[in-house]
């Protein structure tokens, strides 16, 4: 699982300059991937660069941010890429936010990372994203269960007992 941001061009449905995107990447580290991807090493961690590719035309260059229980590693992210975006004319974008990147989005973008990630872990079970909760019982429903299971469970039985005792008396 990761969190997904965008360099794409300035203007939407306008050209998006790829190579200077690229370039620019390289420059700051960047390593070329067989699959025609890169990988950005920071200080903080490692992101994959893809191109995105829509119709075989490159629209859009991907930023993969793996999730995590820290943000250090997507703040770094949008530090550089906002320079970077600056640098190459482009606009770094979030897709979960439906927004341009600025400074100012720092807030939002993590707190969007974090919820995310959380999802990621509680709900998918992907536990490189979140630590989960130790299991407490290794086996077995919990008391409260068990108990709850055991009225419906006779309660079910007074209803069939008392159809079966109204049929024999009625039919009788």
């Amino acid at each position: 699982m990761r969190y997904d941001l965008l360099l794409q061009s300035l203007t939407p449905g306008a050209p998006f300059d790829s190579a200077r995107v690229e370039s620019l990447l390289v420059a700051r580290g960047a390593k070329a991937r067989p699959d025609g991807g890169h990988v950005w090493q920071l200080e903080s961690g490692d992101v994959e660069i893809h191109p995105l590719r829509e119709g075989g035309q490159w629209i859009a260059t991907e930023v993969r941010v793996p999730l995590s229980d820290r943000a250090d590693l997507l703040r770094e992210v949008l530090t550089k890429g906002l320079v970077l975006a600056a640098e190459a004319e482009v606009r770094f974008f979030d897709p979960q936010l439906g927004r341009e990147l600025s400074r100012q989005a720092e807030d939002a973008v993590t707190e969007q990372y974090l919820r995310t990630a959380r999802y990621a872990s509680d709900t998918l079970g992907v536990s490189e994203a979140m630590p989960m909760p130790a299991a407490t019982e290794t086996e077995g429903f919990q008391p409260t269960t068990k108990l709850a299971l055991g009225v419906l469970g006779f309660f079910v039985l007074l209803y069939l007992l008392v159809n079966w005792m109204g049929d024999q008396l009625a039919g009788g």
